[in-house]
Protein backbone atom coordinates (compact mmCIF):
# COMPACT_ATOMS: atom_id res chain seq x y z
CA UNK A 1 0.00 0.00 0.00
CA UNK A 2 1.30 3.44 -0.96
CA UNK A 3 0.71 6.66 0.95
CA UNK A 4 1.04 10.35 0.11
CA UNK A 5 4.17 12.43 0.53
CA UNK A 6 2.76 14.46 3.43
CA UNK A 7 1.76 11.26 5.24
CA UNK A 8 5.25 9.79 4.78
CA UNK A 9 6.79 13.00 6.11
CA UNK A 10 4.54 12.96 9.17
CA UNK A 11 5.56 9.37 9.92
CA UNK A 12 9.28 9.93 9.39
CA UNK A 13 9.26 13.11 11.44
CA UNK A 14 7.87 11.15 14.39
CA UNK A 15 10.91 8.87 14.15
CA UNK A 16 13.29 11.83 14.07
CA UNK A 17 13.75 12.76 10.40
CA UNK A 18 13.81 16.57 9.89
CA UNK A 19 11.20 17.77 7.37
CA UNK A 20 10.10 21.26 6.25
CA UNK A 21 7.04 22.86 7.83
CA UNK A 22 3.98 22.48 5.69
CA UNK A 23 0.21 22.27 5.61
CA UNK A 24 -2.43 20.26 3.79
CA UNK A 25 -5.12 21.90 1.68
CA UNK A 26 -8.34 20.60 0.13
CA UNK A 27 -9.21 23.76 -1.79
CA UNK A 28 -7.38 26.66 -3.49
CA UNK A 29 -8.51 29.05 -0.75
CA UNK A 30 -7.18 26.74 1.92
CA UNK A 31 -3.86 26.48 0.05
CA UNK A 32 -3.50 30.27 0.12
CA UNK A 33 -4.33 30.27 3.81
CA UNK A 34 -1.68 27.62 4.47
CA UNK A 35 0.95 29.81 2.80
CA UNK A 36 0.02 32.81 4.97
CA UNK A 37 -0.04 30.58 8.04
CA UNK A 38 3.45 29.25 7.32
CA UNK A 39 4.87 32.70 6.70
CA UNK A 40 7.95 33.47 4.64
CA UNK A 41 8.33 34.79 1.11
CA UNK A 42 8.22 31.61 -0.99
CA UNK A 43 6.36 28.31 -0.87
CA UNK A 44 6.40 25.05 -2.79
CA UNK A 45 2.97 23.76 -3.83
CA UNK A 46 2.82 20.01 -4.48
CA UNK A 47 0.06 17.84 -5.89
CA UNK A 48 -0.47 14.82 -3.64
CA UNK A 49 -0.78 11.70 -5.77
CA UNK A 50 0.68 8.20 -5.53
CA UNK A 51 3.32 8.72 -8.19
CA UNK A 52 6.79 10.09 -8.71
CA UNK A 53 7.73 12.51 -11.46
CA UNK A 54 5.18 15.11 -10.34
CA UNK A 55 7.47 18.05 -10.99
CA UNK A 56 8.12 17.16 -14.62
CA UNK A 57 4.36 16.68 -15.10
CA UNK A 58 3.51 20.14 -13.80
CA UNK A 59 2.38 19.07 -10.36
CA UNK A 60 4.96 21.06 -8.34
CA UNK A 61 5.65 24.79 -8.41
CA UNK A 62 7.59 27.39 -6.45
CA UNK A 63 5.28 30.33 -5.66
CA UNK A 64 6.23 33.80 -4.42
CA UNK A 65 2.85 35.10 -3.21
CA UNK A 66 -0.16 33.55 -1.51
CA UNK A 67 -2.25 34.59 -4.53
CA UNK A 68 0.09 32.61 -6.77
CA UNK A 69 -0.24 29.66 -4.41
CA UNK A 70 -4.03 29.87 -4.63
CA UNK A 71 -4.07 30.24 -8.41
CA UNK A 72 -1.71 27.32 -9.01
CA UNK A 73 -3.66 25.13 -6.59
CA UNK A 74 -6.82 25.95 -8.54
CA UNK A 75 -5.22 24.46 -11.68
CA UNK A 76 -4.39 21.25 -9.81
CA UNK A 77 -7.58 20.34 -7.93
CA UNK A 78 -9.64 17.81 -9.85
CA UNK A 79 -6.96 17.41 -12.51
CA UNK A 80 -5.81 13.98 -13.70
CA UNK A 81 -2.06 14.35 -13.40
CA UNK A 82 -0.22 12.14 -15.87
CA UNK A 83 3.40 11.33 -15.02
CA UNK A 84 5.85 8.83 -16.46
CA UNK A 85 4.94 6.52 -13.59
CA UNK A 86 1.16 6.56 -14.22
CA UNK A 87 -0.90 5.20 -17.08
CA UNK A 88 -2.51 7.44 -19.68
CA UNK A 89 -5.40 8.21 -17.33
CA UNK A 90 -3.12 9.65 -14.65
CA UNK A 91 -4.00 10.14 -10.98
CA UNK A 92 -6.64 12.50 -9.63
CA UNK A 93 -5.46 15.46 -7.53
CA UNK A 94 -7.67 16.03 -4.49
CA UNK A 95 -5.08 17.15 -1.92
CA UNK A 96 -2.37 19.81 -2.05
CA UNK A 97 0.68 20.12 0.20
CA UNK A 98 2.09 23.60 0.77
CA UNK A 99 5.46 23.97 2.47
CA UNK A 100 8.00 26.70 2.97
CA UNK A 101 10.71 26.90 0.32
CA UNK A 102 14.13 25.58 1.34
CA UNK A 103 17.58 26.98 0.61
CA UNK A 104 19.12 24.03 -1.24
CA UNK A 105 22.90 23.69 -1.46
CA UNK A 106 23.03 20.01 -2.46
CA UNK A 107 20.60 17.17 -3.13
CA UNK A 108 21.17 13.58 -1.96
CA UNK A 109 19.25 10.37 -2.53
CA UNK A 110 18.34 7.89 0.22
CA UNK A 111 16.28 4.72 -0.08
CA UNK A 112 15.49 1.62 1.99
CA UNK A 113 14.24 -1.43 0.10
CA UNK A 114 14.02 -5.18 0.57
CA UNK A 115 16.85 -7.01 -1.18
CA UNK A 116 15.31 -10.39 -1.96
CA UNK A 117 18.66 -11.93 -2.90
CA UNK A 118 20.22 -11.35 0.52
CA UNK A 119 16.87 -11.37 2.36
CA UNK A 120 17.91 -8.19 4.09
CA UNK A 121 16.97 -4.53 4.14
CA UNK A 122 19.25 -2.68 1.73
CA UNK A 123 20.12 1.00 1.95
CA UNK A 124 20.76 2.72 -1.38
CA UNK A 125 22.23 6.21 -1.27
CA UNK A 126 23.79 8.70 -3.65
CA UNK A 127 25.38 12.12 -3.44
CA UNK A 128 23.33 13.02 -6.52
CA UNK A 129 19.64 13.27 -5.63
CA UNK A 130 16.61 15.00 -7.07
CA UNK A 131 16.26 12.60 -10.00
CA UNK A 132 14.63 9.20 -10.41
CA UNK A 133 16.80 6.40 -9.06
CA UNK A 134 16.26 4.40 -12.27
CA UNK A 135 17.70 7.28 -14.30
CA UNK A 136 20.56 7.70 -11.86
CA UNK A 137 21.42 4.00 -12.10
CA UNK A 138 21.84 4.47 -15.85
CA UNK A 139 23.51 7.89 -15.99
CA UNK A 140 25.84 7.55 -12.98
CA UNK A 141 25.82 4.03 -11.50
CA UNK A 142 29.15 4.60 -9.74
CA UNK A 143 27.52 7.23 -7.52
CA UNK A 144 25.22 4.68 -5.89
CA UNK A 145 26.25 3.37 -2.48
CA UNK A 146 24.65 0.18 -1.16
CA UNK A 147 24.65 -1.25 2.35
CA UNK A 148 22.87 -4.37 3.68
CA UNK A 149 21.55 -4.40 7.25
CA UNK A 150 21.64 -7.56 9.36
CA UNK A 151 18.16 -7.86 10.93
CA UNK A 152 19.59 -9.60 14.02
CA UNK A 153 21.69 -6.53 14.79
CA UNK A 154 19.93 -3.64 13.12
CA UNK A 155 21.58 -0.59 11.61
CA UNK A 156 24.70 0.10 13.67
CA UNK A 157 26.02 3.62 14.14
CA UNK A 158 29.34 2.75 12.53
CA UNK A 159 27.51 1.59 9.40
CA UNK A 160 25.58 4.85 9.24
CA UNK A 161 28.80 6.83 9.67
CA UNK A 162 30.51 4.86 6.91
CA UNK A 163 27.67 5.72 4.56
CA UNK A 164 27.79 9.38 5.58
CA UNK A 165 31.53 9.47 4.84
CA UNK A 166 30.94 7.77 1.47
CA UNK A 167 28.48 10.53 0.54
CA UNK A 168 31.09 13.18 1.28
CA UNK A 169 29.45 14.59 4.40
CA UNK A 170 31.57 16.37 6.97
CA UNK A 171 31.38 17.66 10.53
CA UNK A 172 27.94 17.92 12.07
CA UNK A 173 26.32 16.59 8.89
CA UNK A 174 27.62 13.13 9.74
CA UNK A 175 25.75 13.06 13.05
CA UNK A 176 22.61 14.32 11.30
CA UNK A 177 22.88 11.60 8.67
CA UNK A 178 23.33 8.92 11.34
CA UNK A 179 20.12 10.13 13.01
CA UNK A 180 18.21 10.14 9.70
CA UNK A 181 19.45 6.72 8.63
CA UNK A 182 18.59 5.07 11.92
CA UNK A 183 15.20 6.81 12.04
CA UNK A 184 14.33 5.58 8.55
CA UNK A 185 15.43 2.07 9.44
CA UNK A 186 13.25 2.02 12.55
CA UNK A 187 10.27 3.32 10.58
CA UNK A 188 10.82 0.64 7.94
CA UNK A 189 11.18 -2.14 10.49
CA UNK A 190 8.56 -1.12 13.03
CA UNK A 191 5.77 -0.34 10.55
CA UNK A 192 6.19 -3.30 8.13
CA UNK A 193 7.23 -1.01 5.29
CA UNK A 194 8.45 -2.33 1.96
CA UNK A 195 10.08 0.91 0.85
CA UNK A 196 11.24 4.19 2.37
CA UNK A 197 12.62 6.79 -0.01
CA UNK A 198 13.80 10.35 0.57
CA UNK A 199 14.49 12.07 -2.72
CA UNK A 200 15.86 14.60 -2.39
CA UNK A 201 17.45 14.66 1.03
CA UNK A 202 18.89 18.16 0.84
CA UNK A 203 21.76 19.96 2.47
CA UNK A 204 20.57 23.51 3.13
CA UNK A 205 22.62 26.66 2.88
CA UNK A 206 23.19 26.43 6.63
CA UNK A 207 24.54 22.90 6.28
CA UNK A 208 21.53 21.10 7.74
CA UNK A 209 19.99 17.92 6.30
CA UNK A 210 16.25 18.04 5.53
CA UNK A 211 13.95 15.51 3.85
CA UNK A 212 12.44 17.61 1.06
CA UNK A 213 10.38 14.74 -0.35
CA UNK A 214 9.44 11.34 1.04
CA UNK A 215 7.76 8.19 -0.15
CA UNK A 216 6.71 5.06 1.77
CA UNK A 217 5.04 1.78 0.83
CA UNK A 218 3.77 -0.90 3.19
CA UNK A 219 3.19 -4.64 3.18
CA UNK A 220 -0.54 -5.04 2.51
CA UNK A 221 -0.52 -8.44 4.21
CA UNK A 222 0.64 -6.81 7.46
CA UNK A 223 -1.99 -4.05 7.61
CA UNK A 224 -4.15 -6.08 9.98
CA UNK A 225 -1.61 -5.34 12.71
CA UNK A 226 -0.97 -1.76 11.62
CA UNK A 227 -4.38 -0.06 11.85
CA UNK A 228 -2.73 3.36 12.08
CA UNK A 229 -1.17 2.73 8.65
CA UNK A 230 -4.30 1.18 7.14
CA UNK A 231 -6.17 4.39 7.96
CA UNK A 232 -3.86 6.29 5.57
CA UNK A 233 -5.17 4.41 2.54
CA UNK A 234 -6.49 6.68 -0.23
CA UNK A 235 -8.82 4.76 -2.51
CA UNK A 236 -9.00 7.64 -4.99
CA UNK A 237 -5.42 6.77 -5.99
CA UNK A 238 -6.15 3.09 -6.62
CA UNK A 239 -7.50 1.26 -9.63
CA UNK A 240 -11.18 0.79 -8.61
CA UNK A 241 -11.11 -2.75 -10.00
CA UNK A 242 -8.09 -3.70 -7.90
CA UNK A 243 -9.58 -2.00 -4.84
CA UNK A 244 -12.90 -3.84 -5.17
CA UNK A 245 -11.13 -7.16 -5.74
CA UNK A 246 -8.95 -6.66 -2.68
CA UNK A 247 -12.02 -6.04 -0.55
CA UNK A 248 -13.22 -9.54 -1.49
CA UNK A 249 -9.87 -11.23 -0.94
CA UNK A 250 -9.01 -11.51 -4.64
CA UNK A 251 -5.58 -10.71 -6.07
CA UNK A 252 -6.24 -8.58 -9.15
CA UNK A 253 -4.07 -6.43 -11.41
CA UNK A 254 -5.61 -4.69 -14.39
CA UNK A 255 -3.85 -4.90 -17.77
CA UNK A 256 -4.48 -3.50 -21.25
CA UNK A 257 -5.77 -6.58 -23.12
CA UNK A 258 -9.26 -7.95 -23.78
CA UNK A 259 -9.09 -11.58 -22.54
CA UNK A 260 -10.17 -11.72 -18.91
CA UNK A 261 -8.47 -14.31 -16.70
CA UNK A 262 -9.85 -16.16 -13.67
CA UNK A 263 -7.15 -18.47 -12.37
CA UNK A 264 -6.00 -20.01 -9.10
CA UNK A 265 -2.38 -19.60 -8.09
CA UNK A 266 -0.02 -16.80 -9.02
CA UNK A 267 2.34 -19.08 -10.95
CA UNK A 268 -0.46 -20.57 -13.03
CA UNK A 269 -1.85 -17.09 -13.64
CA UNK A 270 1.51 -15.89 -14.98
CA UNK A 271 1.84 -18.99 -17.16
CA UNK A 272 -1.69 -18.50 -18.47
CA UNK A 273 -0.98 -14.91 -19.45
CA UNK A 274 2.18 -16.03 -21.21
CA UNK A 275 0.22 -18.66 -23.14
CA UNK A 276 -2.38 -16.08 -24.16
CA UNK A 277 0.42 -13.88 -25.49
CA UNK A 278 2.01 -16.84 -27.26
CA UNK A 279 -1.32 -17.62 -28.92
CA UNK A 280 -1.53 -14.05 -30.22
CA UNK A 281 -3.82 -12.48 -27.61
CA UNK A 282 -3.54 -9.93 -24.82
CA UNK A 283 -4.63 -10.63 -21.22
CA UNK A 284 -6.92 -8.05 -19.64
CA UNK A 285 -5.92 -8.81 -16.09
CA UNK A 286 -4.13 -10.95 -13.55
CA UNK A 287 -6.68 -12.48 -11.16
CA UNK A 288 -5.87 -15.17 -8.61
CA UNK A 289 -8.96 -16.47 -6.80
CA UNK A 290 -6.76 -18.33 -4.31
CA UNK A 291 -7.41 -21.63 -2.59
CA UNK A 292 -10.75 -22.95 -1.39
CA UNK A 293 -12.72 -21.01 -3.98
CA UNK A 294 -16.46 -21.40 -3.34
CA UNK A 295 -19.06 -20.87 -6.08
CA UNK A 296 -19.82 -17.46 -4.55
CA UNK A 297 -16.14 -16.50 -4.72
CA UNK A 298 -16.04 -17.49 -8.40
CA UNK A 299 -19.08 -15.29 -9.08
CA UNK A 300 -17.30 -12.36 -7.39
CA UNK A 301 -14.28 -13.01 -9.61
CA UNK A 302 -16.52 -12.84 -12.69
CA UNK A 303 -17.97 -9.53 -11.50
CA UNK A 304 -14.48 -8.15 -11.00
CA UNK A 305 -13.30 -9.18 -14.48
CA UNK A 306 -16.46 -7.86 -16.13
CA UNK A 307 -15.92 -4.44 -14.52
CA UNK A 308 -13.36 -3.96 -17.30
CA UNK A 309 -15.39 -2.92 -20.34
CA UNK A 310 -12.60 -4.00 -22.68
CA UNK A 311 -13.04 -7.70 -21.84
CA UNK A 312 -14.36 -9.69 -24.82
CA UNK A 313 -13.61 -13.25 -23.63
CA UNK A 314 -13.10 -14.85 -20.22
CA UNK A 315 -10.65 -17.68 -19.63
CA UNK A 316 -11.15 -19.79 -16.49
CA UNK A 317 -8.10 -21.93 -15.77
CA UNK A 318 -8.16 -23.98 -12.56
CA UNK A 319 -5.66 -26.55 -11.35
CA UNK A 320 -7.37 -27.82 -8.22
CA UNK A 321 -5.41 -28.91 -5.18
CA UNK A 322 -6.92 -27.06 -2.27
CA UNK A 323 -9.67 -26.02 -4.66
CA UNK A 324 -12.25 -28.42 -6.06
CA UNK A 325 -13.12 -28.43 -9.74
CA UNK A 326 -16.81 -29.09 -9.05
CA UNK A 327 -17.02 -25.98 -6.82
CA UNK A 328 -15.43 -23.87 -9.52
CA UNK A 329 -17.68 -25.36 -12.21
CA UNK A 330 -20.75 -24.58 -10.11
CA UNK A 331 -19.48 -21.01 -9.73
CA UNK A 332 -18.95 -20.63 -13.48
CA UNK A 333 -22.47 -21.87 -14.24
CA UNK A 334 -23.95 -19.68 -11.49
CA UNK A 335 -22.08 -16.60 -12.74
CA UNK A 336 -23.11 -17.20 -16.35
CA UNK A 337 -26.77 -17.37 -15.41
CA UNK A 338 -26.83 -14.78 -12.65
CA UNK A 339 -24.90 -12.15 -14.62
CA UNK A 340 -26.62 -12.86 -17.94
CA UNK A 341 -23.35 -13.41 -19.78
CA UNK A 342 -23.25 -13.36 -23.56
CA UNK A 343 -19.49 -13.22 -24.14
CA UNK A 344 -17.52 -16.46 -24.66
CA UNK A 345 -16.22 -18.27 -21.58
CA UNK A 346 -13.43 -20.83 -21.97
CA UNK A 347 -13.11 -23.30 -19.07
CA UNK A 348 -10.13 -25.54 -18.38
CA UNK A 349 -10.25 -27.69 -15.25
CA UNK A 350 -7.66 -30.09 -13.82
CA UNK A 351 -7.02 -31.74 -10.46
CA UNK A 352 -9.37 -32.56 -7.58
CA UNK A 353 -12.87 -33.67 -8.68
CA UNK A 354 -12.08 -32.79 -12.28
CA UNK A 355 -14.52 -35.37 -13.72
CA UNK A 356 -17.43 -33.93 -11.75
CA UNK A 357 -16.40 -30.42 -12.66
CA UNK A 358 -16.31 -31.19 -16.36
CA UNK A 359 -19.67 -32.95 -16.10
CA UNK A 360 -21.22 -29.83 -14.55
CA UNK A 361 -19.86 -27.67 -17.35
CA UNK A 362 -20.82 -30.05 -20.16
CA UNK A 363 -24.38 -30.65 -18.92
CA UNK A 364 -25.15 -27.05 -17.98
CA UNK A 365 -26.80 -26.32 -21.31
CA UNK A 366 -24.74 -23.14 -21.54
CA UNK A 367 -22.42 -22.24 -24.44
CA UNK A 368 -19.29 -22.74 -22.32
CA UNK A 369 -16.13 -23.69 -24.23
CA UNK A 370 -14.25 -26.61 -22.64
CA UNK A 371 -10.48 -27.04 -22.98
CA UNK A 372 -8.21 -29.91 -21.95
CA UNK A 373 -4.84 -28.17 -21.59
CA UNK A 374 -3.52 -24.69 -20.89
CA UNK A 375 -2.33 -24.30 -24.47
CA UNK A 376 -5.71 -25.48 -25.77
CA UNK A 377 -7.53 -23.04 -23.48
CA UNK A 378 -5.38 -20.10 -24.55
CA UNK A 379 -5.79 -20.94 -28.23
CA UNK A 380 -9.58 -21.21 -27.90
CA UNK A 381 -9.79 -17.94 -25.96
CA UNK A 382 -7.78 -16.08 -28.60
CA UNK A 383 -9.82 -17.66 -31.41
CA UNK A 384 -13.07 -16.58 -29.72
CA UNK A 385 -11.69 -13.09 -29.24
CA UNK A 386 -10.68 -12.86 -32.92
CA UNK A 387 -14.16 -13.91 -34.06
CA UNK A 388 -15.73 -11.12 -32.00
CA UNK A 389 -13.21 -8.48 -33.09
CA UNK A 390 -13.40 -9.43 -36.78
Amino acid sequence: MDIHEYQAKEILSRFGVPVPRGGLAYSPEQAGYRARELGGSAWVVKAQIHSGGRGAAGGVKLCRTDEEVRDFAATLFGRQLVTKQTDANGKGVYRIWVEGASDIAQELYLGFVLDRKSERIMIVASAHGGMEIEDLAVSDPASLRRMVVDPAVGLAEYQARELAFALGLRGGQIAQMVTILRACYRAYRDLDATMVEINPLVITGKGDLVALDAKMSFDTNALFRRPEIAELRDRSQEDPRESAAGDHGLSYVGLDGDIGCIINGAGLAMASMDMIKLAGGEPANFLDIGGGASPERVVRAFRTVLADRNVLVILVNIFAGINRCDWVAEGVVQAYRELGLTLPVVVRLAGTNVEEGRRIVDTSGLPLISADTLADAAAKAVAARNRIAA
